[in-house]
């Protein structure tokens, strides 16, 4: 019976980031039904791999298999995005998988409140301008919005309290993966609901696909200890 085994992180990168640029140029190139076919690979390859190096907590492997499967009917809702159906079901889903993401990555130890304190107010400002520039023209989609942005303010404070409680290079990952979720969900915002921008559709996908993997490699890499960097094999 086939079993796909991926030996080392490497392949896995190598492998993944092929499939995310074979559906960039497919979205770029061909006609949107082709995405039906290209786009749904990206989050089974992440299912995969994490499975493959698990976390022991099953409560934890929970809620990141919820996370990724929220996405992965996400992705494949938002394709058509002219569709409001789809899109506002694409934003629940999407809002789910932040959830789980967030509730994922709470941890027990103790925070300096004061530290997140700047932080938050800096990322408050940037979804309330935001939020701001495409508020005309949101109409119906106004509070799907809100609460999803709400959560993308949700996930990146967990993610910054990570700092100190795993390896430097699980921090990083997570916090650069949830940092790129915000560029992307920018600007499909702006695009969906404003304007168009140069280059938006790559940047969506590249910021995207490049978020989701960064997010669940991070993950994966919690079972370093602090300081501890070797790579997973």
């Amino acid at each position: 019976m086939f079993k796909l085994k991926f030996k080392n992180l490497t392949q896995f990168t190598l492998i993944y980031f092929l499939v995310l640029a074979i559906d960039i140029l497919v979205k770029l190139c061909f006609p949107i039904e082709y995405r039906y076919f290209s786009k749904p690979f990206l989050i089974p390859l992440l299912l995969l791999f994490y499975y493959q190096n698990k976390e022991a907590n099953k409560r934890d492997q929970l809620w990141v298999f919820l996370a990724l499967a929220s996405f992965l009917i996400g992705d494949i809702l938002i394709i058509n995005h002219f569709n409001q159906v789809s899109l506002a079901a694409s934003l629940l889903f999407f809002t789910l998988g932040k959830l789980s993401f967030s509730i994922k990555l709470i941890h027990k130890e103790d925070f300096n409140v004061v530290r997140l304190i700047p932080f938050s107010i800096l990322l408050f400002a940037y979804i309330f301008l935001l939020v701001g520039f495409v508020y005309q023209d949101l109409n119906v989609f106004f509070s799907a919005a809100i609460i999803s942005f709400f959560f993308t303010l949700v996930i990146f404070q967990f993610a910054f309290l990570r700092k100190g409680v795993y390896s430097s290079r699980s921090y990083y990952y997570v916090f650069f993966g949830v940092l790129l979720f915000l560029v992307s969900e920018s600007i499909m915002a702006i695009k969906t609901f404003k304007q168009n921008i140069p280059y938006q559709d790559f940047l969506i996908m590249l910021a995207y696909g490049s978020s989701i993997y960064l997010i669940t490699m991070g993950i994966v890499f919690e079972k370093d200890a602090v300081g501890d960097n070797e790579k997973v094999t």
